[in-house]
């Protein structure tokens, strides 16, 4: 009996460091467009308030996305869809 209590143990602490990566890959995908910024500015020689349309055109697509998936997941179960968003992604 105790091995089936180690191997649950096992797989929680696996699908807690899954999500954690999946968590820090998001919040990092995020970031990345602020430091990007600046090279994204020298590049087509556009003042700084034109690129930060550039971050809030990337934030509003970033949570729509974040509410389609969220909605998908209530309805078809949030494991099969965010096996489906790793795959994609």
């Amino acid at each position: 009996m105790k091995t089936k209590t180690n191997a649950n143990g096992a797989r929680r602490w696996l699908s807690l460091a899954t999500l954690c990566v999946a968590v820090f890959m998001s919040l990092l995908d995020v970031t990345i467009v602020n430091v990007a910024l600046p090279t994204i500015q020298k590049s087509f020689n556009e003042s700084f308030g034109d690129v930060q349309w550039i971050i809030n055109a990337y934030t509003l697509a970033y949570a729509v996305v974040l509410l389609v998936a969220s909605k998908l997941g209530d309805i078809f179960g949030r494991k099969r869809i965010f096996f489906i968003e790793w795959q994609i992604l």
